[in-house]
């Protein structure tokens, strides 16, 4: 396997408000005891390379210095100069000595939850850092040494205006950042957030107030030279995610950790979402699994599709043709009609001849839409 390997740190210093992701709060005996059985399992890992790197969170910077070399000793033997090998990071918790760590064992990009520029913003989101700490954590980065630098910008937050939002972006692309993330705020169910939109302690911005700032970050993000290449993702030319470009391919990778999925060889299989039960596997010699898919060709090109879709390029016919064995327009017929009625997508041609679909404008502001309707 040469894809993508992921791994998860369960660990933050504060569960975020809206976070739904599998995390609790950092310990650091158990934080040590949880790297210690993970870089156990990556001694025993039966691959050579990874195309990919990607350790995600929670928070993994988080960790203490210790725990981190011991880590990223342990996936020294898959280094090498053409890999990305990418840290989540929070600019609570990085500083020079843990930059200078990173790069000094591989790793060459960084994706720092800055989420906002926005002092007010940052406070409704439950953040623990403020402006200020998140400029100097990209400057930090950029200072000692990372070329490839990502943040996370969070917009449509209740209460927000149009106006303020453009302002944030105006000052993100003046940081030495090449890759930009905007997601739009979800309300997931089981977080503090869906609870206080439920006693209407919070009322959700309007659905045209959210499409309009997502339009702006477009725009503004565009003439800065932040191409947009996925719905929610933006980058200067060659700095591209190819971690998350893995998982629009459909492609293999492998996940370590609770809550981590993996997809190899048609199988997707979901760890346990726990890290003492997680721990208590590991040190027992069992499954860390608790469900596992064999997908039908089927519906693993129809899965292909679903991520595809989501891309600046769409579907090329002939690429997934090559990739799946299935006729796009056959396997999707129903899905297709229905999705270019609604002026959702839109085909591509390669001179006269139609060569595949992507998505119009209205496609990328309901992608989840246009997702589930090809699977």
């Amino acid at each position: 396997m040469d894809n993508a390997l992921y791994i998860h740190i369960p660990f933050c210093r504060r569960k975020c408000v809206y976070c739904d992701f599998y995390s609790m709060i950092n310990d650091e005996g158990l934080a040590s005891e949880y790297i210690d059985a993970v870089s156990e399992q990556i001694a025993r890992l039966p691959y050579d390379k990874f195309h990919t790197i990607y350790i995600g969170g929670g928070t993994p910077t988080v960790l203490n210095i210790s725990s981190w070399r011991i880590l990223l000793t342990s996936l020294g033997r898959f280094s090498n100069n053409a890999m990305e090998f990418t840290v989540e990071a929070n600019p609570e918790s990085l500083d020079d000595v843990k930059v200078r760590m990173l790069l000094d064992h591989g790793v060459n990009r960084l994706s720092i939850g800055i989420q906002s520029l926005d002092g007010q913003k940052l406070k409704k989101l439950g953040r623990i850092h403020n402006a200020g700490k998140s400029e100097e954590s990209v400057m930090i980065a950029s200072k000692m040494g990372f070329k490839n630098i990502s943040v996370d910008m969070i917009f449509g937050v209740w209460g927000e205006t149009s106006e303020k939002w453009a302002r944030e972006l105006d000052l993100v692309v003046r940081l030495p950042v090449n890759h930009i993330s905007c997601y739009s705020l979800s309300y997931e169910k089981g977080t503090p957030l869906f609870e206080a939109v439920k006693n209407k302690s919070v009322v959700p911005l309007e659905d045209d107030a959210v499409a309009a700032m997502y339009g702006s970050a477009i725009e503004r993000l565009s003439v800065r030279g932040f191409k947009q290449y996925e719905v929610s993702n933006f980058s200067m030319e060659g700095y591209e995610c190819k971690h998350n470009l893995n998982y629009w391919g459909n492609n293999a990778y492998l996940g370590i950790g609770p809550s981590a999925v993996s997809y190899i060889d048609g199988v997707r299989s979901k760890n346990v979402p726990d890290v003492g039960e997680y721990l208590k596997r590991v040190k027992d010699g069992k499954p860390l699994t608790v469900s596992s898919e064999r997908l039908s060709p089927v519906r693993r090109a129809k899965e292909t599709a679903a991520v595809k879709i989501r891309t600046r390029e769409g579907i090329d016919f002939d690429w997934f043709r090559e990739r799946t064995g299935f006729d796009f327009p056959e396997l999707e017929k129903k899905a297709l009609r229905d999705l270019l009625e609604k002026d959702l997508i839109k085909y591509k041609k390669s001179g006269e001849v139609i060569a595949g679909i992507c998505l119009k404008r209205k496609g990328f502001l309901f992608c989840d839409t246009v997702s589930s309707a090809l699977l």
